[in-house]
């Protein structure tokens, strides 16, 4: 029996959740489907399936090897994309993660446009502020914003970023503007109460006369938390400076809601970076999808839409 036919059958089945409803749609008998899946077991000696009456559940193995499989199917439809009549066409399974709170605005809009123009290929977003392992959990690309830890990822840099102070003017008429770094302990910070990108503090750049010295402060305030969105909302409420990328509030400085305070002193930008597993050849999915990004997040408006 064809290995590939095995394979095919076997995502069939685990993503449809349903043998009848594979065999629909290769247009066999449910119990082909069956032997079929019979076979791969045995030959791999793993249960990759639990098959009741009323319905189909993976195993532990048969989840991990489904990723596995769908990769290497994918790869194998661009293989043949690659070299078929008609030119390059990208197809296959895009597994794409993202930090939260940039993924939901500047990553998930775009990925429907994506797809509009590469109908053939499927999409997930994971959107997660831990650090995931692209080659253990089966990712092709991640998104990643700030400064990156030495690994065997390759990196692709499509953008600078910026921290930044920023307060709404009316907080500035209330309490005044402070003029150097230092003086911010005059003032309300909102700072985040766990996160480690900012473990170290606020970076400033402070002028010397040999060289340029980047210091790290841990402002204190009032009001703290560990989620970004909610320091982004009291800060648009008049609450207190903070301490934000350029990519969360480019917007609210263009449209007047937000000032950017102590400029002079803004660290140097770090990066937003697309990553993927050591690998010498990428899918075409993945080496379109990093282009796609790398053209939006160029765009000078993009970021202040």
């Amino acid at each position: 029996m064809d290995k590939l036919k095995q394979l095919e059958s076997f995502v069939s089945v685990a993503t449809k959740g349903s043998l009848t409803a594979a065999a629909k749609t290769e247009g066999v008998a449910p119990a082909i489907m069956g032997r079929r899946l019979d076979a791969l077991e045995e030959r791999l000696g793993v249960k990759l399936l639990v098959r009741t009456t009323r319905r189909i559940t993976l195993t532990h193995e048969g989840s991990a090897f489904l990723e596995d499989c769908q990769r290497l199917l994918g790869e194998l439809a661009n293989a043949e994309a690659s070299v078929s009549a008609g030119g390059v066409k990208a197809s296959g399974h895009l597994r794409i993660t993202a930090p939260a709170g940039f993924g939901r605005r500047h990553v998930a809009p775009l990925v429907p446009k994506f797809r509009e123009l590469h109908a053939d290929v499927t999409i997930s977003l994971s959107l997660s502020d831990r650090v995931v392992d692209l080659a253990a959990e089966g990712f092709d690309c991640a998104v990643r914003v700030g400064d990156l830890p030495d690994s065997s990822l390759v990196s692709v840099r499509m953008a600078d970023n910026r921290r930044l102070c920023v307060a709404t003017p009316g907080y500035l008429e209330r309490h005044g503007t402070p003029k150097h770094p230092s003086e911010l302990v005059k003032f309300d910070c909102l700072t985040l109460s766990s996160d480690a990108s900012q473990a170290r503090g606020w970076a400033f750049r402070i002028p010397k006369p040999d060289r340029d010295e980047v210091v790290h402060l841990k402002p204190g305030g009032p009001l703290d938390c560990s989620d970004g969105q909610v320091l982004h909302d009291w800060c648009l409420a008049g609450y207190g400076i903070a301490w934000r990328s350029t990519w969360e509030v480019e917007s609210e400085i263009t449209a007047g809601l937000l000032t950017e305070v102590l400029a002079e002193f803004a660290a140097p930008a770090n990066g937003i970076y697309a990553l993927v597993p050591q690998r010498k050849h990428l899918p075409l999915r993945v080496r379109l999808w990093i282009d796609f990004l790398k053209h939006h997040y160029s765009q000078t408006g993009f970021w202040k839409a």
